[in-house]
């Protein structure tokens, strides 16, 4: 059939802000989508109050609203703007869970809007546990014994009859939030009660627990012909009981045999067709390796993380080709992009095996609890690509930027082996390695299978690189042959790891191997297997084979992107990477852009001309680099991560376009930058380096408290304390190790912070506007609450912000992008840090006040000036509207974790609202989070706060003060915890644990209670909001 001529218009809905579980993956769906719907000349409306993704960018929708994602909103904009059609399914479980409710409540068929592609009923069959139970009944497809309940008390008798242990899997959710294993009664208690308080519905399914078994899954699409097909299969390598998201995974399976394949994919075939769903699907099967039994975990009727993998894994644009099928296209009427000649109803078959590893956030909480189960605790992932397993894991590891010597991890080796093995039991982040560490120390293959249920063939795996890794010891630089050295290259050894090994430095490492004529061919993933002719430009390296590559002798330049999203440097950065390609792209250069993060929309390869997805470290890049005989580089849009390469590039002779190592230094280095602001004449906060532990003490001593100390070149505030005195201090010395000096430590102004992004060309500055801290000095910029523009900053602290910008730029001759951190105290300015890069504002900035940060940032490091490119210069007039710039933070799945904010950064996402008043902004900013409170209206207040006291009168809300926290944190009306005591933190968890926002800096909770002044809101476009800017500007 071809597409629906009835639709003329369609409302798309977005993700959100990320959070764990719901991250970049929905931003990569979305923007192919919207871009699909575009190409089939549909006018597109997005709401999604994301400002960090490219999918809420100009080119992508006709009109963007960033609005809280309610039905009551939805319905505001439905009403306004009179779409014909919805897409719901490409906005995670949020853009279903809205879906659902805007049917239940009539939304939809009152203003007359379709609702595309998966039907309700077929929505509902697959999210609601008891519908799907019975349907699969019908099917006689197994699922394990359970039961649906809603009550604590139904969960407890439902384990007693069919004994521990059991799985909670809440209705409605995402990425397993509140659901998990429970050994006990007491443990079942716990996580039935939050399984229901999560739960949309309130309701929870429990059901025996299948742990142990191998967990697959199967990623498929359906048309309205009911013409199915499997895009890809996977594997997990840990076995049912880990989240898919927290499991390395392996596609396609590698240790099925052909009878189990075909049987688990015509289960899910005959699953997609009798569920009716339309584009997309994920279906999760546990298999018993002995016996060929299986049984049917869960089936997402949407777009998930998994088909993120599976598209970048397969070359498949699952989310464009759903997005047409949406629209009424059937599967053989269109083409597939990859190949652009076979039609999108033939297979993907892959030559080639991808590996896919989590990235967790416990660098960042070394202190939170690690044990993996089914609530999700990675924030972001990478992926590999190589011809053999053993090769593409390797290469995954060294995309992760953790800690690791090739595969080794240095606290498991202190541990003895009688510790390793208890640690074999438990299911934590760190498992793989401890098995690799006690395959070193010969315990064998059996026994860790029998412990962990993983298949032989990956254990095998591992004793092959462990004995290749042994073998590498016992030679010497000078004395390995060439037929050793291709063998360790094959299997994934990195140039750092052996240079490490043989105590050499690495570009000689480098230098051998090519004069050995040892270098990676790199092959195109064409969906097929090589049996069409592809024409994609989209590769990964491997030592076998020939080249599959031609180079161009166009001009061109590399893009280094970020590489997986973690806290501190989420999805803002592949923003900026995904522009920058596009400005280079407009300036008539080749692109070639190198990542490894399979969500992101940077590797979708229909962005740049060439997409080489590797690990972004000094050796894969310059591989490519030589690969495709390209010098010209930009770093500046990789966030930390492609910083930390210059060094490594410069030293190898790469030409980085806008910076070099001596720039980076001088900004990063203690002692260097405050040397250049003083030549500057910029006031600086009081600081001092250490270089050890005593050095440290002293200096601190000398300062006096409070104080802030962290490691040098870091991102997102890692390892920084605050510390009150010399008690803190020495608490904190041991947690301090050799590697993190030098320290910095800083004098604490308990000031204003602000903070601009500037474009400059060594001469002239551009600074769209200027960003204010809602909350004082202290708390870390990802983490705080902001608005666009200033406020209450002063014009004439304004204009010392922009001199001293001018003055940096001028002195170091600084071209492209960077971001300044300053802080207002007792009438000074004092500059915080330059950070020089494009920095997570970049995004919220560019959107807010129309002005291309990157695309004017590339043209300037392609060698045109500022004035050029733009009529104005210096700081940009404000806006005729108030943006408030807002936290996500997803504390409550990382059990453990203080919702205290500090100089470290712990939020893993961001939304924006904008209003003509900071009130009615505020009111979008926490609608949807008082809206789920359905009325709660009690505020405790743990500290001292007159003020506040003052403001949750006006706000019409009640304060408690004499009830017990640990009890009023249950009742009902509990609506807002704020805790102004640092040492409060047993009653922030049990806040946080019962599902309430949590806020311990005064001013975050006066902006809470200011946005009860509104009663009403009003939704906007960003395309409206720009056009009372340009008549307001106009008029004066």
């Amino acid at each position: 059939m071809p597409k629906d001529q009835t639709l003329k218009k369609i409302l798309v809905i977005g993700s959100g802000p990320i959070v764990i579980g719901q991250a970049a993956e929905f931003d990569y769906s979305g923007t192919q989508a919207c871009l699909s719907l575009k190409e089939e000349g549909y006018e597109v409306i997005l709401i999604n109050n994301n400002p960090a993704t490219i999918m809420t960018d100009t080119h992508v929708a006709d009109r963007i609203y960033f609005e809280p994602l309610t039905v009551d909103c939805v319905e505001k904009i439905i009403a306004k703007e009179k779409p014909d059609g919805l897409l719901a399914t490409l906005g995670g479980q949020t853009g279903l869970n809205l879906a659902l409710e805007l049917h239940e409540q009539n939304i939809l068929p009152k203003y007359d809007v379709k609702l595309l592609g998966t039907p309700i009923e077929s929505i509902k069959k697959g999210e609601s546990r008891e519908e799907f139970r019975a349907l699969m009944n019908e099917l006689n497809e197994p699922v394990p014994e359970s039961e649906v309940v809603t009550k604590v008390e139904e969960a407890l008798a439902f384990a007693e009859k069919i004994g521990f242990p059991v799985i909670v899997r809440p209705a409605y959710t995402l990425g397993g939030t509140g659901g998990g294993i429970a050994h006990s009664m007491e443990e079942l208690e716990k996580l039935s009660a939050s399984g229901l308080r999560e739960s949309a519905i309130t309701q929870c399914l429990i059901e025996k627990s299948i742990a142990g078994f191998k967990e697959v899954e199967y990623e498929v699409m359906r048309d309205v012909n009911n013409t199915c097909i499997t895009i890809c299969n996977m594997e997990n390598i840990d076995p049912v009981g880990v989240h898919t998201g927290d499991s390395v995974v392996v596609a396609p399976s590698q240790t099925l045999t052909d009878v189990e394949y075909q049987m688990l994919r015509s289960a899910s075939v005959k699953i997609i067709s009798s569920l009716g769903i339309i584009g997309g699907c994920n279906i999760q099967f546990a298999l018993d390796p002995k016996s060929k039994q299986y049984y049917l975990i869960e089936v997402n009727p949407r777009v998930s993380r998994s088909s993120a993998l599976a598209s970048k894994a397969t070359g498949y644009p699952i989310a464009k080709i759903a997005a047409k099928l949406s629209v009424g296209y059937t599967l053989h009427e269109l083409l597939n992009p990859v190949t652009g000649d076979t039609y999108a109803s033939f297979e993907p078959a892959l030559d080639y095996v991808v590996v896919k590893f989590p990235r967790w956030p416990f660098d960042k909480f070394f202190y939170a609890e690690r044990t993996l189960g089914t609530q999700m605790k990675a924030t972001g992932e990478v992926m590999a690509i190589d011809r053999n397993f053993t090769r593409s894991f390797q290469k995954a590891l060294s995309s992760l930027e953790i800690d690791l010597q090739g595969l080794e991890v240095e606290e498991l080796q202190e541990l003895s082996t009688d510790e390793l093995k208890s640690k074999l039991g438990e299911q934590s982040d760190e498992r793989i390695f401890v098995i690799l560490e006690l395959l070193r120390r010969g315990t064998t293959p059996e026994y860790i299978h029998e412990v962990t249920q993983i298949d032989y063939f990956y254990l095998t795996h591992f004793a092959q690189l462990i004995k290749m890794e042994a073998s590498l010891k016992e030679v010497r630089f000078d004395s390995i042959t060439a037929e050793h050295f291709k063998q360790v290259k094959e299997h994934g050894f990195t140039d750092a790891y052996l240079a490490n090994v043989w105590n050499v430095p690495e570009l000689d490492v480098r230098a051998k191997r090519k004069a050995l004529h040892i270098t990676p061919s790199y092959k195109m993933v064409d969906t097929c297997a090589a049996e069409f002719e592809s024409s994609t430009a989209y590769f990964y390296s491997s030592y076998y084979g020939e080249s599959e590559i031609e180079p161009s002798t166009n001009k061109k330049v590399a893009i280094i992107g970020s590489g997986p999203i973690r806290i501190g440097q989420g999805v803002e950065f592949d923003y900026s990477s995904v522009h920058g390609v596009l400005a280079l792209e407009k300036e008539g250069y080749e692109t070639i852009l190198i990542n490894n993060n399979p969500e992101t929309v940077s590797t979708d390869f229909e962005v740049a001309d060439r997409l080489y997805f590797e690990p972004v470290t000094v050796e894969d890049v310059l591989n490519v680099l030589d690969a495709e005989n390209v010098t010209d580089v930009i770093v500046q849009y990789g966030g930390q991560t492609a910083i930390s390469l210059v060094k490594g590039l410069e030293e190898a002779g790469v030409n980085l376009l806008g910076i070099t190592n001596d720039v980076i230094d001088a900004l990063e280095d203690r002692d260097l930058f405050y040397k250049l602001l003083d030549d500057c004449d910029i006031p600086h906060i009081p600081g001092e380096m250490a270089k050890d532990a005593k050095e440290l003490v002293k200096k601190a001593k000398d300062m006096g408290f409070p104080l802030l100390i962290r490691p040098s070149y870091v991102i997102g505030g890692k390892g920084m304390l605050t510390i009150q005195n010399e008690t803190e201090l020495q608490a904190c010395l041991p947690a301090i190790k050799a590697s993190h000096f030098p320290m910095l430590i800083d004098a604490y102004f308990p000031g204003k912070e602000a903070e601009v992004d500037v474009v400059a060309d060594g001469k002239d500055v551009l600074i769209p506007t200027i960003v204010e801290h809602i909350e004082k000095a202290g708390v870390h910029s990802g983490d705080s609450y902001a608005l666009l523009p200033a406020k209450t900053v002063e014009a004439a602290h304004k204009e010392k912000m922009v001199s001293y910008a001018q003055k940096i730029v001028n002195k170091l001759q600084y071209k492209g992008i960077m971001n300044i951190q300053y802080v207002i105290y007792n009438d000074e300015v004092y500059m915080l840090e330059v950070n020089p890069r494009a920095s997570r504002t970049v995004p919220v900035v560019s959107k807010v006040c129309n002005t291309p940060l990157v695309s004017l940032s590339t043209q300037i490091l392609l060698g045109k000036s500022l004035s050029e490119i733009s009529e104005k210069l210096g700081l940009l007039p404000d806006p005729a509207y108030t943006t408030i710039k807002f936290p996500v933070f997803s504390t409550s799945k990382l059990s453990g974790v203080d919702p205290l904010v500090g100089p470290e950064m712990k939020s893993t996402g961001e939304g924006i609202a904008i209003s003509s008043t900071i009130e009615e902004a505020a009111k979008k900013v926490f609608h949807q989070y008082v809206l789920s409170k359905k009325g709660a209206a009690e505020v405790y207040i743990n500290g001292e706060a007159q003020d506040l006291e003052k403001l949750v009168q006006s706000a019409g809300l009640t304060l408690v003060k004499d009830k017990e926290v640990s009890e009023w944190v249950k009742t009902k009306e509990a609506l807002l915890y704020v805790s102004l005591q640092p040492e409060d933190k047993e009653s922030r968890m049990s806040a946080l644990k019962h599902g309430l926002m949590v806020m311990t800096e005064a001013e975050t909770a006066s902006l809470f209670f200011q946005s009860f002044q509104v009663d009403e809101y009003h939704v906007s476009s960003l395309q409206e909001w720009f056009q009372k800017t340009k008549k307001e500007v106009t008029v004066s």
